[in-house]
């Protein structure tokens, strides 16, 4: 479980293919990420938030840790396209008695979205993130939250294919978002509440 409160930025060292027993090429891969500080106290078995992506950490060197990730993942978040040097973003995972400073979390994401316009000020940054999926959109709502890349954000608009988000510039400078263009692809989760009014709720 995850606040969507970004601790920091950390970078890709490794991603690669892993090969079965058999030498047989496989689809599923494993990532490195220098975590860099919040490496400290973290262990084999923990779960970080890289991207918004709930992941378990199966080997840890110095400030680095390795991931291993299944089809789904791959599949159904933008990790796969990950490349070496990429910044992400990394949330530890939440400790009971710790504050809740954004909202609750999973690591599951639903879709993934295409930025499709930014607009930056000085004292913001609005981008809208357009979304395939007809069934995500449902679960998204106005003033709602969502998580971008597991950062925990509130919902300005909503169109017919897209939303929007404002950055505030701390948000920007501390997470991947800041940095991010036109076209980059983003790990789209929504609200856990969401979900599961529109499982009881009958469709339309």
């Amino acid at each position: 479980m995850f606040s969507g409160i970004i601790e920091g930025t950390g970078s890709v060292k490794s991603i690669s293919k892993m090969r079965s027993k058999k030498d047989q090429r496989r689809s599923d891969l494993k990532l490195t990420v220098c975590l860099g500080p919040l490496s400290k106290n973290l262990k084999v078995g923990n779960s970080v938030s890289i991207d918004g992506v709930c992941l378990t950490i199966t080997a840890i060197h110095n400030n680095k840790a390795d991931f291993d990730l299944v089809q789904e993942t791959t599949n159904r978040t933008c990790l796969g396209s990950l490349k070496v040097g990429d910044k992400v973003n990394i949330e530890r995972s939440l400790r009971l008695g710790d504050r809740l400073e954004g909202h609750l979390v999973l690591g599951h994401v639903d879709t993934t979205g295409t930025i499709e316009d930014i607009d930056k000020s000085d004292s913001q940054i609005k981008m809208w993130i357009g979304v395939k999926d007809r069934e995500v959109l449902r679960l998204i709502v106005t003033k709602g939250s969502i998580a971008v890349n597991g950062t925990s954000l509130t919902v300005v608009d909503i169109a017919t294919h897209s939303f929007s988000v404002v950055l505030i510039p701390h948000t920007a400078l501390l997470t991947s978002l800041g940095r991010k263009s036109v076209g980059d692809v983003v790990n789209i989760e929504s609200d856990i509440i969401s979900r599961y009014v529109s499982k009881i709720l009958p469709k339309n």
